[in-house]
């Protein structure tokens, strides 16, 4: 409703910019909550590359305490699934390498880890496939003093 003026003269409320503010909200929603999901997204890769990270190092430790390398495969392998389901990362199947060339006291194991981390669900967005994989290596010294069964038989 339009005041008078003490001249009884109407005077307008507002101006030129009435209603830009539902305008303004009407554009910059949507651009804040693609500003607010792409941080989130960065924030679950972040969290994907750090579990496949202790995945590969728990695993490479798990390895380097086998006495053998087909041992040390397979306990690199359990290892890697079991830290990662623990850890609740979406990785259904993990690809682990493990690189027993110097699997001897003194020497070292490798083990790497390759996860297909999928974030097409977040908030819902199952339209947009993003996967990327993530794979990590990590080394762990095997003991100088320990007993370690070679293939031909143990030393």
């Amino acid at each position: 409703m339009a005041d008078r003026t003490r001249t009884g003269r109407r005077r307008r409320h507002g101006g030129p910019d009435d209603g830009m503010a539902v305008v303004e909200t009407v554009v910059l929603t949507p651009i804040l909550i693609a500003v607010l999901l792409a941080a989130v997204m960065a924030g679950r890769f972040e969290s994907a590359r750090l579990h496949v990270d202790t995945a590969a190092s728990n695993s490479a430790r798990a390895a380097s305490l086998a006495r053998s390398p087909a041992a040390a495969e397979a306990a690199a392998s359990a290892e890697a699934h079991r830290s990662l389901a623990d850890a609740g990362v979406a990785c259904p199947s993990p690809h682990v390498t493990v690189d027993t060339a110097r699997f001897r006291p003194g020497g070292v194991v490798k083990v790497s880890v390759t996860c297909h981390a999928d974030v097409g669900d977040l908030a819902g967005m199952g339209f947009l496939p993003l996967n990327t994989a993530i794979s990590k290596t990590s080394v762990a010294p095997v003991d100088l003093y320990r007993q370690v069964a070679t293939s031909g038989g143990s030393r």
